[in-house]
């Protein structure tokens, strides 16, 4: 299989993250998973041959360490012109952060010649991080592990640690563009979307469903209370100083 490389991709999502080892699948046993890939519609792009991927007809019975907690994107991009996507496929992602194929267990595979490539992960509503070095990808499964520190990702302070797991910034609600940002005030902020979600004249309000606004992956988006999606995004920029952004660390 010359033209054709496979990957066995781990990440964590800070939004899900239980705090100890694993990810939360509420959106799961919640039956709020779309079974085709929602990237396309959120206007994500794809390339080589990625886009309009649907979930096998049993994968969300999966339980365990391997239930499946939402969708991911991941790219494949050039290893000079880290900016070039090359090529993208949409996965699921396990509860112990596996990212697997469509039948919810086999390793990732991507038309492309054997070579070497930066890996990204990216999510609806969490920053998106990359592999700081091209990794050489073959028909063998090649690992990266972006849970752990071991693996050097680009940019600066591209994941959060909790503990000593790595784990992708929760928060991104506003979509930027390409390189996303978040932001608690001002224009095109990540807040404010939460607050129209549940209905401005009432910030008390819940709204059920598979929402970008939902950052904590409860199938729940709240503005006020407990466990909010709100208070996350200001904790990530920087509670002292509310008026700060990060910015995803993508080329």
């Amino acid at each position: 299989m010359n033209n054709v490389v496979t990957l066995n991709a781990k990440v964590m999502l800070e939004g899900a993250y239980d705090g100890v080892s694993r990810m939360r699948d509420d959106l799961r046993t919640s039956l709020l998973l779309p079974s085709t890939e929602p990237y396309t519609s959120m206007g994500f792009t794809h390339v080589g041959g990625g886009g309009g991927e649907m979930a096998g007809g049993t994968v969300y019975s999966l339980s365990g360490d391997n239930a499946i907690v939402d969708w991911v994107l991941v790219e494949l991009r050039h290893n000079v012109t880290p900016s070039t996507v090359v090529a993208t496929r949409s996965a699921l992602l396990q509860r112990d952060g596996d990212i697997v194929d469509m039948d919810g267990a086999s390793a990732l595979l991507f038309g492309v010649p054997s070579g070497s490539y930066h890996i990204a992960v990216r999510h609806r509503n969490h920053l998106g991080v990359m592999t700081a070095s091209p990794i050489a990808l073959s028909g063998s499964a090649t690992t990266v592990d972006f849970r752990t520190a071991a693996v050097s990702t680009w940019g600066t302070e591209a994941r959060k640690a909790i503990g000593s797991t790595q784990v992708m910034w929760a928060g991104n609600v506003f979509r930027d563009g390409q390189v996303s940002l978040l932001k608690y005030v001002g224009s095109s902020n990540d807040r404010d979307p939460i607050l129209t979600a549940v209905g401005s004249t009432t910030p008390t309000a819940v709204v059920t469903g598979y929402m970008r606004e939902d950052i904590d992956l409860n199938g729940l988006v709240k503005y006020t209370g407990s466990t909010n999606d709100r208070d996350p995004i200001l904790v990530n920029v920087g509670s002292t100083v509310p008026t700060a952004t990060r910015s995803e660390q993508l080329p």
